[in-house]
């Protein structure tokens, strides 16, 4: 394997590895939400509004990364690095999700624009873990006194 062949793969890996994790994250509090609602009324309608909002950010997002990781390891299955980001424009093009470029961005570029939609999902699981602890501390009125 080439050195673009590793870093494709292991953006590839990395990616796959953070959209499962926050996509498992963001829906444990809508498991465990449900079992303390019976405790005093959890969480008033627009909270549950704004949860389910972010949720389904992030799980946008999630989707997003996997997508971006499986066209990584498309490009990492071939010999040159042209090859494989002509690989991926081709594909991306026959979906028609994107126009064909005359001058196609490199490996470098690619990888950074997935780790700002990381960075994206992070915020948005953030706000929602925020949105979650809030609406716990309100059914249980207040922090623990201990």
């Amino acid at each position: 394997m080439t050195q673009w062949n590793t870093v494709a793969s292991a953006a590839a890996r990395n990616l796959g590895r953070n959209a499962v994790v926050c996509g498992l994250t963001v829906l444990l509090p809508l498991i465990v939400g449900p079992i303390t609602a019976g405790y005093r009324g959890f969480a008033p309608m627009l909270g549950w509004l704004l949860m389910l909002v972010f949720c389904g950010i992030v799980l946008a997002l999630a989707i997003h990364l996997l997508f971006d990781a499986l066209l990584f390891r498309l490009a990492s299955s071939y010999e040159t690095e042209t090859a494989g980001l002509a690989a991926i424009d081709d594909l991306l093009s026959r979906m028609q999700l994107r126009k064909p470029d005359g001058t196609p961005r490199g490996l470098e570029k690619r990888i950074a624009g997935s780790r700002r939609i990381v960075w994206q999902q992070r915020l948005a699981l953030s706000i929602y873990l925020v949105i979650f602890a809030i609406l716990l501390l309100d059914a249980t009125d207040g922090p623990p006194l201990c």
